[in-house]
């Protein structure tokens, strides 16, 4: 599907165009949003629009890598927009020319609609251009990084306080999963922010150099949240190792009682397994005392043993 918003001669917004209006009128700048283009509808991408083939095929083939292409006639971008659910990552291309913005994207984008509702309700649509819009964009893209990483970061504090009180292997299995959520936003960020400071230091786009507060105000955003996740992945690997050192302890502490457990019956086992042989000539075993005796002896033993471990310190 393809949308056209355009700013005539008279400052004002048409939308509903065709590509052959489009062809046929003259506009300030306009805006065209490719939505899940078919085949026909991306031929326009090279004609008449004749887009580069690179930037052609780096929209076609999904998930390039966030970055900034100049060509002659126009500026190619690649950003990535993140879903709040799934963390899944989804690519908006954008091509930015001297009167004209495109966009390019295989799935709905809430940025574009955000934008597209933003431009359609401006009181004073002549205060914008297409670099307008690519800020906008971008800003929103970038907004949208905000909530899905706090939302992470508070998860992880709940794993670090336990407070519903779960088992090491579902803090783990949990924690792992911050930690792959975490890298799979930090492959969005710092290459976007990346794109920002290329952005911020071309000689190349001198509306942006024009407005360059606002898009470094993105830019300080995106340092921000970069600096956040790796807060946070630091902190998963501390809460792992704390786990994982604590639960080495406990199990020291079951190896140690078991150790002293063993250790006390050891001579009680000696002393059972010396008169159960049931040889005629030892005296103890008619002696009508003999039975008592030894059970007195190997309770001494036991008690005499378990004293010596505590006061050792062995189980405390």
């Amino acid at each position: 599907m393809i949308e056209i918003i355009a700013l005539t001669k008279n400052k004002t917004i048409e939308t509903g165009l065709t590509i052959e209006d489009w062809k046929k009128g003259t506009y300030e700048w306009y805006w065209i949003d490719f939505h899940a283009p078919d085949d026909n509808e991306v031929d326009y991408l090279r004609n008449p629009l004749q887009f580069h083939p690179l930037s052609i095929e780096d929209c076609l083939h999904n998930l390039q890598r966030p970055k900034i292409d100049y060509f002659d006639e126009y500026t190619f971008f690649v950003t990535h927009s993140l879903e709040a659910k799934t963390y899944a990552k989804e690519e908006l291309n954008l091509f930015v020319g001297d009167n004209y913005i495109v966009s390019f994207h295989k799935k709905p984008s809430i940025e574009v609609q955000y934008v597209a509702k933003k431009l359609l309700g401006e009181k004073s649509p002549a205060k914008w251009s297409q670099f307008t819009v690519l800020y906008e964009l971008l800003d929103h893209l970038v907004d949208n990084y905000i909530p899905i990483i706090y939302e992470i970061e508070d998860f992880l504090n709940e794993i670090d306080e336990n407070s519903d009180n779960k088992s090491m292997e579902v803090l783990l299995d949990d924690l792992y999963e911050t930690r792959h959520r975490l890298l799979s936003v930090r492959h969005t960020v710092v290459p976007m922010r990346d794109l920002l400071y290329t952005l911020l230091n071309t000689k190349k786009l001198t509306a942006v150099s024009n407005k360059r507060e606002y898009y470094s105000d993105i830019y300080d955003h995106l340092l921000k949240l970069a600096e956040v996740i790796e807060s946070n992945r630091e902190m998963t690997a501390d809460i792992r190792d704390s786990y994982l050192s604590y639960n080495a302890h406990q199990s020291n502490r079951i190896m140690q009682i078991l150790t002293v457990i063993t250790t006390i019956f050891m001579p009680l086992s000696f002393l059972v397994g010396l008169y159960g042989m049931n040889f005629q000539n030892m005296p103890e075993l008619t002696w009508k005392y003999g039975y008592f005796t030894l059970l007195g002896v190997m309770a001494t033993i036991a008690v005499c043993m378990f004293l010596f471990f505590k006061r050792k310190g062995w189980f405390k």
